[in-house]
């Protein structure tokens, strides 16, 4: 086989996984419930979110609060302060790529 299969979880209980992280991208799967968040931080690379279920709410540096619902995506450049969570009553599931890889910075 030259394909390789990645797997994440189907849940609707809050999850934060990676899936890839090799020389070329970083790819991380998130589930959160109603009043969830990730921790405030960095993007430490060029990031794109999928949002695959649910609406999230993205604060970026210190710009207002915007929401986005399933079938967005959403680019952040690299280097931005981060606050990302679920204020809103269904689930919220994102996929979140990583490109170039933050490997690709620490070289």
């Amino acid at each position: 086989m030259v394909e390789k299969q990645y797997k994440y979880t189907v849940a609707d209980s809050k999850t934060i996984e990676q899936i890839i992280l090799d020389e070329n991208v970083n790819i991380n799967h998130t589930i959160l419930q109603k009043g969830d968040r990730l921790p405030e931080h960095y993007s430490n690379s060029i990031v794109y979110m999928i949002v695959a279920r649910g609406t999230v709410t993205l604060a970026l540096d210190e710009q207002e609060a915007h929401s986005y619902s399933k079938g967005s995506i959403l680019n952040v450049p690299y280097k931005t302060k981060m606050n990302v969570f679920n204020n809103h009553e269904d689930i919220l599931e994102l996929f979140i790529v990583k490109s170039p890889s933050p490997l690709s910075y620490k070289k």
